[in-house]
């Protein structure tokens, strides 16, 4: 049986300890991805999705929600692991819908490869495109419902100056894996 996520072709997913590993990586991976940002009021552009991305689409479904679950932990326990080495401040302020959101980001990537719609550059890059875009939806209903911020600030802050990034890193995120499945093709034949 061909292995659904490239974490378990590549090392498996086998016991507590290697989960574990592979959590607090990934979590750390997304951490180091959030400090590396352009900065934009009030949402920052980072390459945190791009990072949930990739993490999403080798875990799987499962592992990747658990590590974004301990990722926002870390931020809440007051570790500097989001953008702008903030902590548990961002989950209650404008970002915090994105922040919520990433849980789902990395779920969705996740089960698009676990139900094989996600397995060459294309269609991975079709999937993270549109998993991107959903996750305005916890995104901006968050500043909408809490903040009371209407559509045209919600589309001038929110979205629009992120719409080409979030396409470059879904395509850039389908590379990584794409040739992350080739090495562990190539290291097996």
């Amino acid at each position: 049986m061909r292995a659904q996520t490239l974490t378990q072709a590549a090392i498996g997913h086998d016991g507590l300890a290697r989960k574990a590993g592979l959590i607090l990586g990934g979590s750390l991976f997304i951490a180091v991805a959030a400090q590396i940002s352009v900065p934009f009021f009030p949402v920052p552009l980072t390459l945190q999705t791009l990072a949930i991305l990739i993490v999403g689409l080798t875990f799987g479904a499962r592992l990747g929600a658990a590590t974004l679950l301990a990722y926002l932990a870390q931020g809440a326990m007051g570790l500097p692991v989001f953008a702008g080495g903030m902590n548990g401040a961002s989950l209650v302020g404008p970002t915090a819908g994105f922040l919520y959101g990433f849980v789902g980001m990395a779920w969705l990537a996740g089960l698009a490869v676990e139900r094989g719609l996600a397995r060459g550059v294309v269609s991975t890059a079709l999937c993270g495109v549109a998993i991107s875009a959903l996750l305005y939806i916890p995104g901006l209903a968050w500043p909408a419902l809490v903040m009371g911020k209407a559509l045209p600030d919600l589309w001038a802050y929110w979205m629009a100056p992120f719409l080409l990034g979030d396409v470059v890193k879904a395509v850039i995120a389908a590379m990584v894996v794409w040739g992350g499945w080739k090495a562990v093709s190539a290291r097996k034949a």
